[in-house]
């Protein structure tokens, strides 16, 4: 069975833009053919439940992944990190095998 992990820092930076759009359930991560590198990932809100979505929960936030990026993504931890005045969802992920200079790409 897949598992990804959430942080406090995301856990907490779900909360918050959650409660500021005032609905939600959570947030929902796929990943999409893009980059230099092969994949991306795609951040969105999770208004509802995708039919074939599974869910991770854990510090009391839930986080949707498309079944087509499960493979991808098991054993990945959702971070939020603050890098001078940048602040940004991170994946650590250890299927990424290579990733492009930017960081916007990975190769799996």
């Amino acid at each position: 069975m897949a598992h990804l992990s959430i942080t406090p820092a995301a856990a907490s930076q779900i909360r918050q833009v959650l409660d500021e759009r005032g609905h939600g359930l959570g947030l929902r991560v796929s990943v999409k053919p893009s980059g230099c590198s092969g994949y991306s990932y795609v951040l969105d809100f999770a208004d509802e439940t995708g039919g074939d979505d599974v869910t991770f929960e854990e510090h009391g936030v839930a986080v949707y992944v498309a079944p087509e990026a499960l493979d991808m993504l098991d054993g990945s931890e959702v971070d939020y990190v603050s890098e001078g005045l940048n602040r940004f969802f991170r994946f650590n992920n250890p299927n990424v095998k290579d990733q492009c200079g930017c960081g916007e790409s990975f190769t799996v």
